[in-house]
């Protein structure tokens, strides 16, 4: 691919321009074939370009969007009211082939309404699941999916997260990915109908590399390369995972920040503890996609910083070279073909 476009809802998150605009120079450095189209208040984005010293970019454009998607926005109002918003303007980019992929750090809900009425799903998908990267213990990286979108979801809707998640995870592995559902045990009687139901037909699926069920303590383990779950549990759970990574490295900064002799002797000693803690740093792993629609959809963290949010644009531009939903839509196609057969 010789070179591709991104839509940035530069207005979405907590500190929209001042962290959007700079995010899109820092993956211009990193990727030579991008371009970024930046949707929102032309004169804040021409004020944080300036401060840049890019306000000439030549692989930066603007489209001045009157309007922006509040945080507290409801997703039906979204819809109703959304014309000449920076994130509709952003998928409606994306819809008419001006750009590859979209990414907001906005109104979930509302972004997630929006995509599914301006890019539509693709055949055999009927919900959309949010999806990101979670770091494990093997080093490898693990797709736990769905991570909001649907609260509830019934045992058809989870099979086919699993099948959208083993195409997202399947680059770069050298076996087919390993597909797990997250429950409350191990054992084949534990769990729920749906999911019970699922599991039956994971393991009745040839194309499906199913290794069972984990527990919410084995999420890390790396003994899966995805796994599945419905928003409301796969939500809690990385919220929860944060948190708990956030407490231990600000613990453990301040057990050392008040003794420039612990801070020499901790760096001296634990080199490679302080490289393994960056790891844990969920700004890493910033950029939860939407999978099932007809065009990429990157969410950012509302609070991303500058390297989060450059992190959520590299998902993207991954993403479209990898051609993601047209292979989600061919593997659908196979799996479910073979199920009615």
């Amino acid at each position: 691919m010789s070179g591709l476009t991104v839509a940035l809802d530069a207005m979405g998150g907590d500190f929209g321009p001042q962290v959007t605009v700079p995010a899109s120079v820092q993956a211009l450095l990193q990727y030579p074939e991008l371009k970024v189209i930046l949707f929102g208040d032309q004169s804040a984005i021409t004020s944080q370009l300036s401060l840049l010293n890019q306000s000439e970019h030549p692989r930066i454009s603007i489209v001045h969007c009157e309007h922006v998607i509040g945080n507290d926005t409801r997703p039906s109002q979204a819809l109703r009211r959304s014309q000449g918003s920076s994130m509709r303007m952003a998928l409606e980019a994306v819809a008419a082939g001006q750009a590859d992929a979209c990414v907001s750090a906005g109104n979930t809900g509302a972004l997630m309404a929006l995509s599914r009425f301006i890019l539509k799903l693709l055949p055999g998908v009927d919900r959309p699941a949010l999806v990101s990267a979670i770091p494990t213990r093997t080093d490898n990286k693990t797709w736990l999916l769905d991570l909001g979108a649907n609260v509830s979801c019934d045992a058809d809707t989870l099979f086919q997260f699993a099948v959208m998640g083993a195409v997202l995870a399947e680059q770069g592995l050298p076996h087919s990915p390993r597909v797990a559902l997250l429950n409350i045990g191990e054992e084949e009687i534990k769990g729920n109908d749906l999911v019970k139901r699922c599991s039956e037909m994971l393991t009745e699926s040839p194309d499906i590399n199913y290794v069972g069920y984990l527990e919410g303590d084995q999420l890390y383990s790396g003994q899966a390369d995805v796994i599945v779950c419905d928003g409301f549990v796969g939500n809690v759970s990385l919220k929860t995972s944060e948190g708990v990574a956030n407490l231990f490295i600000n613990q453990f900064k301040q057990a050392i920040s008040r003794n420039p002799l612990k801070q020499l002797i901790a760096k001296w000693l634990f080199s490679d503890l302080f490289d393994r803690l960056k790891r844990l740093n969920p700004d890493q792993y910033n950029g939860a996609s939407l999978l099932g629609l007809r065009g990429i959809v990157v969410k950012s963290h509302g609070s991303a910083d500058t390297t989060a949010f450059a992190n959520a644009i590299g998902e993207a531009v991954h993403e479209v070279k990898r051609q993601v939903p047209t292979k989600i839509s061919d593997r659908l196609e196979e799996v479910l073909l073979e199920r009615h057969y």
